[in-house]
């Protein structure tokens, strides 16, 4: 555990690090708030702080008068809103990075104009990138960008930064649409995600607006085993 860090980063890393262990197996509950807050000699706001974030990413999840437990481990996102890939995973305590399989310029298809906007056969930007959570691929991201919005997205080190982080500082998010699809993944898909082929996947269609612009298409696809979609709605 880094001393240098603030205190409610150690406690997260504390869970996290119990959770990848198997001292808190799936689904067991971990200590109270109070028996963390004795632990770390710290008030129960700064562990409430560190549990939220958890609970923010999937790892925990909290039950009204029972108490806070483990979830099943697969990695989580939200769907209502648009979460960073590598923020998601950083917060899960562990490591991310990715690799650009393609960046380049093409003519956009009928089914891409349709999608983003555009007439068939115009200049659209687009790239593939192959995103990982502790040396395991969790994210196939296949995405085209209206170049009149996003001009320099082809000139970005995506492996220093996200599409999506690219685009939401650029391109401040204001409306986005998701649709969600089982699938059976191509070939090609499987062995990039390093999966079987019979092996189901969540494909996330997600298109995203900033003001009345429609800027990205995207397709995401992630194991169904490694990966699981959140909506939560308050009425």
């Amino acid at each position: 555990m880094n001393a240098k860090q603030p205190r409610y980063q150690q406690i997260k890393q504390h869970i996290v690090d119990a959770i990848d262990q198997g001292v808190y197996p799936p689904h067991s509950q971990i200590p109270t708030e109070h028996a963390l807050a004795d632990l770390f000699s710290v008030s129960r706001m700064t562990v409430n702080k560190a549990i939220r974030d958890l609970v923010q990413v999937g790892l925990l999840i909290r039950t009204a008068g029972q108490g806070t437990y483990v979830t099943d481990l697969k990695a989580e996102s939200p769907l209502q809103t648009i979460n960073n890939i590598a923020d998601e995973v950083k917060l899960r305590g562990h490591v991310f990075h990715s690799e650009v399989l393609c960046l380049e310029a093409i003519a956009a298809s009928e089914s891409v104009a349709v999608q983003l906007g555009v007439r068939v056969g115009s200049e659209v930007f687009h790239s593939r990138v192959l995103h990982f959570e502790n040396e395991q691929p969790i994210q196939l991201e296949e995405r085209y960008v209206n170049p009149e919005w996003a001009p320099e997205y082809l000139a970005q080190d995506f492996t220093r930064a996200t599409p999506n982080e690219y685009l939401s500082k650029n391109c401040p998010l204001t409306d986005i649409e998701h649709v969600v699809e089982a699938i059976l993944p191509t070939p090609d898909t499987a062995n990039l995600l390093k999966i079987n082929t019979t092996e189901p996947c969540l494909l996330l269609l997600r298109r995203t607006w900033s003001a009345r612009h429609l800027i990205s298409y995207a397709q995401l696809i992630h194991p169904g085993k490694r990966y699981k979609l959140r909506s939560q709605i308050h009425l």
